[in-house]
Formats: C-alpha cells, structure tokens, sequence
C-alpha cells in the first residue's frame, strides 16, 4: 500500500468478466494456470470457479459471504514481497496463481466474482480506507443493499461482513465503481469527483486481464 494516494490512478472502461460457458474453456483456464504457477494453483482456480458455479443459485447476501470467506483464505503478503514491486493490482487468476496479495488483491478479486454473480456495479464500491488498528492505508469492499442504506465492509483483516458503522477502525478517504470515483465524507456516499475513467492504476491491470498475461510471483507462497 505505499504511495497508495500517490498513485490514484486507474481505469475502469469495461472488466472482461470470465464467463466460462463450457468445460472445455474451463479445462483451457486449468491447463495455462497449471503451467504458469503450478498444481495447487490449478487447485485453487477451479475451486473459485466452482464457488462462482455454485453462487449463481444463493441469495445475495449469501453470494457476499460466499465470495469474502473463499479469498480471505489467501495469504497477505506486501505486494514488494509477492511481485516484486511496490504497488501491483493483480488480476484474480494472478492473485491465486500466488496464493498471495495484499488488500488490493483481496477487494478487486472479491468485486469482480461478485459482478460475475449479477451483483450490480451500483451496490459496490472499491473504498480505501485508512486503518487506525495498523496505522496504513487499506483497501475494502463496501456493499450497498439500497441506495440509501449503510454499506457493509468486506474485509480481509476482519473477516466478519459488518456495518460500516460497527467499523470504527476504518477512516474512508476515497471509492470507486465501475463509472464513478468518489471523495469520501464522515456520513453518506461521498462527493462525487468524475468518472473512474479518468484515473489510472486500473489500465494495466485490464489490458493484461484482456490479453490473458500473466505475472509470476517473486516467491512461491504456495500453503
């Protein structure tokens, strides 16, 4: 998370969700995983997409506990140890390829299964926080049944899916979604500061995601 605010730049034009229709195109994710990262990553992909499969018939308040307990079991690791670089937002396949990541790694894979699941962009948002337990900057996922209702916190520190009210440990400094970024405030949804689109961190991410590139990690993390 260092120089966080710093690099607060990402795109978000249009995320390539992985709709696997087919075994065979599932068989295809598998076999590359398993030949860049190895079996137990294999493992770990078809388990994600089994719990996706198996998501589709929950509630969504269901779906949120589903998705929050599969990648809380990853390891936190500084994304300087994993990959080598300060600040790297891994895809989700690259997230379990590693079996590591730090909050990042943790929000984006949860939002984007999430969206595979027909959670609506307008429900969520990416929220960086600030966390006063450990003194740094964190990212979350926070979960808006209505419009006007409190958000939930989906959390790699604190695995419980809790009211951001019973989150005092967490300060909101800035959100995002798909379309829009926001300034965050002390109450309500925040002030509204453009479209995501104008931002950066999220180009590079995409367009590997689009081109099916992959990253090895540093150091296998592998449990």
């Amino acid at each position: 998370m260092r120089g966080l605010l710093a690099r607060w730049w990402i795109a978000v034009l249009a995320w390539p969700i992985l709709l696997f229709a087919t075994a065979y195109q599932l068989e295809e994710l598998a076999s590359t995983v398993r030949n860049f990262y190895g079996e137990k990553a294999e493992l770990r992909v078809r388990a994600w997409r089994q719990t996706i499969n198996d998501g589709h018939d929950l509630s969504e308040a269901d779906q949120l506990r589903s998705i929050n307990d599969f990648f809380n079991q990853m390891q936190f690791v500084d994304d300087i140890d994993v990959w080598g670089q300060e600040d790297y937002w891994a895809t989700p396949v690259e997230f379990l390829g590693a079996a590591a990541g730090d909050c990042d790694d943790f929000s984006i894979a949860k939002y984007f299964s999430l969206i595979e699941l027909g959670v609506s962009d307008e429900k969520m948002r990416l929220v960086y926080v600030k966390s006063l337990t450990y003194n740094q900057f964190h990212m979350v996922v926070a979960y808006y049944e209505t419009p006007s209702s409190i958000p939930i916190i989906l959390d790699n520190i604190n695995p419980n899916i809790l009211p951001a009210t019973q989150r005092g440990d967490l300060v909101p400094i800035y959100s995002f979604n798909g379309q829009h970024l926001w300034l965050m405030k002390e109450k309500g949804r925040g002030q509204l500061a453009g479209k995501s689109s104008r931002l950066k961190l999220w180009t590079d991410l995409q367009q590997r995601w689009r081109l099916n590139k992959l990253k090895k990690p540093v150091k296998n993390f592998d449990a």
